[in-house]
C-alpha cells in the first residue's frame, strides 16, 4: 500500500519511530510533519535520535489557536494527498495533526487508518477527546492498544476494522531500555542540564496539556510541585514552551527547589523517569512509560485514558489531580526519602521490557485488509486472541 502518514507532536514522532521500520518494510510511506511541535527542542532533534527518516513534507505549521492551527492544517494536507494519491492516511493519537489528517482524508474519500484508537477520557472539555472522537468514527482501520479501547469503540457502534494490536510506544521504550539503565547515564544527563542527580534522589514532571494551562490550573499544579520539592531532593520539570508561555502570563513561578529545563531527547526523558524517586505528570505517553519502568507515578489530571496502567501498577500510579495533600501524602507512601534511592537502584538494575509487538501487527494488518483484501470492506471478525488479530469489540470483557 501506499500510505501517507501524519505526524505533529512528539508523542508521534515517538511513535512513528517505533512504526517506521515495520511499516516501511512491506509499505510505501510519504512521511508528512505538521510542525505542530514547531521549535527543535521540542521536535526537531528527535529525528536524528530516533531514527526517524526526515519528512518527505513539513508543513510549518505551529502556534495559534486551535482553529487557526487546523484550519492551516487542512489548507496544506489536502494539496498534498491530491498528488499522492495515497491508499490509506495513517494518522497517531489525539491532537489537532490527527484530526486534521483524519478529516482532510475523509473529505477526499481515502481511507484513514488511526493509531491509538478507541481511548476516552468522557470529557468532551478536552480537545484531545473531541479529535480522538471524530478520527476514530472516520476511520477504516482503528489499532487499537488496549482492552478497554476496544470496548469503547464497541460502546459507540464501532465493530469493522477494529484490530488489538498492544501500545506502540512499549516496542520502542524496550528497544532502548538498556541504553538508560546504568546510573552513569543518570550522571551524563545530570551533567548536561547543570546538576548532580542521583538516583531516588529526585522527582520528574512534565506538564503540558490545555487543561492545566487555565489560570486556577495554572496556580494549583505549581503550588503542588512546590510541595513535594524540598533542597534534598528537588522536582526536574521539563516545560513544554505553551505552558512555560502560559505561567508567564499569569505571571505565575515555581519555587527554587522545581528546577525548569527544556524538553528533552527520548533517551533523556525515559533515563530521568527510570532514576527517579517519582513522576508527575498530566502526559499519557510519560505515565505509561512510568509504568513499565515502575517507577511511582503520580498523574497530575482527574481523569486517565489509560486504565490498564493504573490497575497493573500495583498501587505505584495514582490519579491525584491537582489535588496538594493527596500528592504529598501519595509521594510519602510510595517514595519517602529514606527509601527511594534504594528502590530507584533496584529498579534499574533488573528493567527488562519486552516488546509490544504493535509495530508489526499494524503493518502486518495494513497489508491483510488493504486494497488488495476483503476485509477492508466487511464487518471485523470473531473475537480472537493475542494481538494483531481484527476482533469484535463487543466480544471484550467489559
Amino acid at each position: 500500500m501506499r500510505i501517507v502518514s501524519v505526524v505533529g507532536t512528539r508523542p508521534q514522532l515517538i511513535k512513528a519511530a517505533a512504526l517506521q521500520p515495520a511499516l516501511r518494510a512491506r509499505h510505501d510511506e510519504v512521511f508528512v510533519d505538521t510542525g505542530q511541535h514547531y521549535d527543535e527542542a521540542m521536535a526537531g532533534a528527535f529525528f536524528a535520535e530516533l531514527g526517524l527518516a526526515r519528512p518527505d513534507y513539513s508543513l510549518g505549521v505551529g502556534g495559534g489557536s486551535h482553529a487557526e492551527q487546523l484550519a492551516a492544517m487542512l489548507t496544506r494536507l489536502e494539496p498534498i494527498l491530491a498528488v499522492e494519491r495515497p491508499d490509506a492516511v495513517l494518522v497517531y493519537g489525539d491532537t489537532n495533526s490527527t484530526l486534521a489528517g483524519a478529516l482532510t482524508a475523509a473529505k477526499l474519500g481515502i481511507p484513514v487508518a488511526h493509531v491509538e484508537a478507541g481511548l476516552r477520557s468522557f470529557d468532551r472539555r478536552m480537545p484531545e477527546e473531541i479529535n480522538r472522537v471524530v478520527a476514530d468514527h472516520l476511520s477504516r482501520w482503528l489499532f487499537a492498544p488496549t482492552p478497554t479501547a476496544l470496548a469503547n469503540l464497541a460502546r459507540e457502534g464501532i465493530r469493522a476494522g477494529v484490530t488489538l494490536v498492544g501500545d506502540l510506544m512499549l516496542d520502542l521504550a524496550a528497544r532502548v531500555a538498556a541504553d538508560v539503565r546504568d546510573p552513569a547515564v543518570l550522571a551524563g544527563v545530570g551533567r548536561a542540564l547543570g546538576f548532580d542527580l542521583r538516583p531516588g534522589g529526585y522527582c520528574f514532571a512534565t506538564i503540558h496539556r490545555a487543561e492545566n494551562r487555565e489560570p486556577a490550573a495554572l496556580r494549583a499544579w505549581p503550588a503542588l510541585l512546590d510541595a513535594v520539592a524540598s533542597p534534598v531532593r528537588p522536582v526536574i520539570l521539563a516545560l513544554h514552551p505553551g505552558t512555560r508561555a502560559a505561567l508567564e502570563r499569569e505571571g505565575v513561578s515555581v519555587g527554587p527547589a522545581v528546577r525548569v529545563v527544556e524538553p528533552l531527547g527520548y533517551r533523556s526523558s525515559l533515563a530521568l523517569q527510570l532514576h527517579a524517586a517519582a513522576v508527575l505528570t498530566d502526559s499519557g505517553g510519560v505515565q505509561r512509560e512510568a509504568a513499565w519502568l515502575g517507577t511511582p507515578c503520580l498523574v497530575l489530571r482527574p481523569t486517565t485514558e489509560w486504565l490498564e496502567a493504573v490497575a497493573s501498577s500495583g498501587g505505584r500510579m495514582v490519579v491525584v489531580g491537582l489535588d496538594r495533600e493527596r500528592a504529598v501524602a501519595e509521594l510519602g507512601r510510595l517514595a519517602p526519602l529514606k527509601r527511594a534511592p534504594d528502590d530507584a537502584r533496584r529498579r534499574a538494575a533488573g528493567l527488562v521490557l519486552e516488546p509490544a509487538g504493535a509495530a508489526e501487527a499494524i503493518a502486518a494488518a495494513l497489508e491483510r485488509d488493504g486494497p488488495a483484501g476483503e476485509a477492508a470492506e466487511g464487518p471485523a471478525g470473531e473475537a480472537a486472541e493475542g494481538l494483531g488479530e481484527t476482533v469484535d469489540p463487543g466480544a471484550v470483557e467489559r
